[in-house]
């Protein structure tokens, strides 16, 4: 869909200038990135989503085996642009699994996804996430409705390191779906903000299905304790690392304290300023960094069909099996 929240460039020299003035993305080593883009063969072009986070990548199939510096630079790319998407990709499961695994363990074995609508039994460690059925049951999960921000697999102890979605059918409006630079909401914090939540640890849980924060219990049967602040292994950069979804407490803190301070810090990661919208077209890959971004879901019409695939990448030595 290109660029959006004001960005009018096109092509990858006004990419380059434009990343430079922005005062975050400064650090990106983009004169490295550039050489290895064109080390490539030239065929590729990298245009900017937004001004802290995303790039659309043109010049690239995915169905077919993608080598190793090429891998190398969508590999530098997702750690520094938090966000990569490569529009009109006719893939099949199979295709959006061996690109997700460049990036990760990609586990392929059975995982709770839903029916595959397809029937490709092959297709291992895919979720469909879908408002459809078939025969009266849902060919997938997280059918429909709004959905606050967070970041997949927050609740287990090695969350996913990135997650890669694929656009089968869209509705006629709605259903975009909001990436929050959670890099970009870290540095705009004041400076005695950043030194109070340093070493700060909180809970979260397994609450996908819920929409109003009023809704989420304390206690979960899955949950885990991470720092309110990440470092990326990459690029070194700080990134807040909480969610309004399956944030529910900061540890240490009493309760009423939590909550006054988690809200403050979900409503500052929500600004306009740091959000890329992308609304979806059929056949659109985008695949995201769980480290520095969260997403939400905007509501759709439930009458209309919606129908994404999903593959989520691990760290490669997580046993990825479990929910969502």
């Amino acid at each position: 869909m290109g660029c959006n929240n004001g960005c009018t460039a096109s092509g990858h020299v006004f990419f380059l200038k434009s990343l430079f003035s922005s005062v975050l993305l400064i650090k990106v080593p983009l004169i490295l990135i550039r050489d290895k883009l064109m080390s490539t063969g030239g065929q590729i072009k990298m245009e900017p989503l937004s001004k802290f986070s995303g790039v659309k990548i043109l010049g690239v199939d995915l169905r077919n085996t993608i080598d190793g510096s090429l891998a190398e630079v969508l590999r530098e790319a997702l750690a520094y642009y938090s966000i990569l998407y490569f529009p009109g990709q006719d893939i099949e499961a199979e295709h959006q699994a061996d690109f997700a695994a460049l990036f990760g363990k990609v586990d392929r074995s059975l995982i709770r996804s839903g029916e595959n609508p397809d029937q490709k039994q092959s297709s291992r460690g895919v979720m469909y996430v879908s408002n459809m059925k078939e025969n009266g049951r849902n060919i997938g999960v997280l059918p429909d409705g709004e959905m606050h921000f967070h970041s997949d697999g927050s609740h287990r102890n090695s969350p996913y390191r990135a997650t890669s979605l694929y656009a089968i059918k869209v509705p006629s409006k709605g259903g975009e779906t909001l990436f929050a630079s959670m890099t970009a909401a870290y540095e705009a914090l004041d400076d005695g903000t950043k030194v109070r939540l340093e070493g700060m640890t909180a809970k979260h849980i397994f609450n996908y299905n819920k929409t109003k924060r009023e809704d989420i219990p304390e206690k979960a049967e899955a949950s885990a304790e991470h720092p309110l602040i990440l470092v990326h292994p990459q690029t070194k950069r700080k990134s807040l690392y909480l969610s309004r979804l399956m944030t529910v407490k900061i540890n240490g803190m009493a309760i009423s304290a939590s909550n006054e301070l988690l809200l403050s810090l979900f409503d500052h990661c929500e600004k306009p300023e740091f959000i890329y919208t992308h609304e979806w077209t059929p056949r659109d890959l985008v695949i995201w960094d769980n480290r520095s971004v969260n997403h939400a879901r905007r509501d759709f019409p439930s009458e209309e069909d919606r129908l994404l695939r999903r593959y989520t990448v691990s760290e490669p030595d997580t046993d990825d099996h479990g929910s969502y």
